[in-house]
């Protein structure tokens, strides 16, 4: 769904929102060692205040739970990896949730460069997910993606 692989993200899943931000984060060779290594151990998720239950890379098929803090609330969000990129120019994954996941749907994080700039692309298909109160607090978890994306963009620079 939001294939990591590809370099353009073609329409799909009519049912969810999709949203396709990138910005460039740095340049040059150290850089993009670093970032390709930090994308695949989840730290644009902990370098944007969330917490992994996981130390290794990622891999398809790993089942994690990620924690946020939210309002003064711990919530613990259930996702499964769907797809890992590890390409020369191209490196990062892509996760659905699970039951219990606050929404329904996928994400993916890349890392990609272009010469010497080195870009995150963060992609995500959401919809509300089916259970309370979740549910009914959608529109106020769609408000508190806009902002936690924003702080994907800034994680690995």
């Amino acid at each position: 769904m939001t294939n990591p692989q590809l370099d353009r993200w073609p329409p799909s899943e009519r049912n969810f929102r999709r949203s396709d931000v990138s910005a460039v984060i740095g340049s040059g060779e150290a850089m993009w060692e670093r970032v390709a290594e930090d994308v695949l151990r989840w730290r644009v998720k902990t370098a944007s205040g969330f917490a992994v239950d996981s130390t290794g890379p990622v891999s398809s098929g790993d089942r994690v739970d990620v924690t946020a803090r939210l309002f003064g609330m711990t919530v613990i969000e259930p996702v499964e990896v769907v797809a890992v990129v590890e390409e020369p120019d191209r490196v990062g994954f892509a996760y659905r949730t699970l039951p219990g996941h606050p929404v329904c749907g996928e994400e993916a994080f890349i890392v990609h460069r272009h010469g010497e700039e080195v870009r995150l692309t963060v992609r995500s298909l959401t919809r509300a997910a089916p259970q309370q109160p979740w549910r009914i607090l959608y529109p106020l978890l769609r408000i508190a993606q806009r902002i936690v994306r924003r702080r994907y963009l800034r994680a690995l620079s």
